[in-house]
């Protein structure tokens, strides 16, 4: 049976694009094309950085996989939801597979698509999707970096940290920015 696997990277930054990856096993000669790298698989999340790129290289090699970016623009404008919507209708019309497996606990009112809590952790096709994601979206960040000079997009991805608010606080928000994003860190005090 064959299996699309599916992930994001960026629901949570509040600078850059949200990434959906989904990814299929191919065969060759009566096994998977990845077989002998399969052990290596994991959430992208607990992968070092030089792990996951090296992976990301062996996956696109061996596997089936479509990438979709969706940009701050029309998360602003039209919503997180409808951008992994938008992305998981994309993924199903360009990978064909008999079962899609998102790694969550919503298919964003997309038919056909089932959904695996840590799914990333469970199941190797979602695990491949979640490093093709992560390793796209952090090399978008760090190829626009130069760009935004003030932002450090290098260092934090566009994910909330410390750094990120105060660079913010002192330059005001790109236009790569998640405006629509509200932080408490940068709402006005009464006092």
């Amino acid at each position: 049976m064959e299996i699309c696997g599916i992930d994001e990277a960026g629901r949570g930054p509040i600078a850059g694009p949200l990434v959906v990856a989904g990814c299929i096993f191919e065969m060759e000669d009566g096994k998977l094309r990845i077989e002998n790298y399969l052990d290596m698989l994991n959430d992208s999340k607990k992968l070092s950085a030089k792990k996951r790129e090296e992976l990301f290289e062996i996956i696109k090699k061996t596997c089936k996989y479509h990438i979709v970016f969706v940009d701050n623009e029309i998360i602003d404008k039209k919503g997180l939801s409808f951008a992994i919507n938008y992305a998981l209708n994309e993924i199903k019309n360009t990978l064909k597979a008999e079962t899609y497996l998102f790694d969550g606990n919503s298919n964003f009112g997309v038919e056909g698509i089932q959904t695996v809590i840590k799914g990333d952790l469970k199941i190797k096709q979602i695990s491949a999707a979640s490093i093709l994601a992560k390793v796209s979206r952090d090399k978008y960040m760090c190829e626009i970096a130069d760009k935004y000079p003030n932002y450090n997009f290098k260092k934090h991805k566009g994910y909330i940290t410390k750094a990120h608010i105060e660079e913010i606080k002192r330059h005001g928000f790109s236009d790569i920015h998640r405006k629509s994003y509200k932080l408490k860190a940068l709402e006005p005090t009464l006092f």
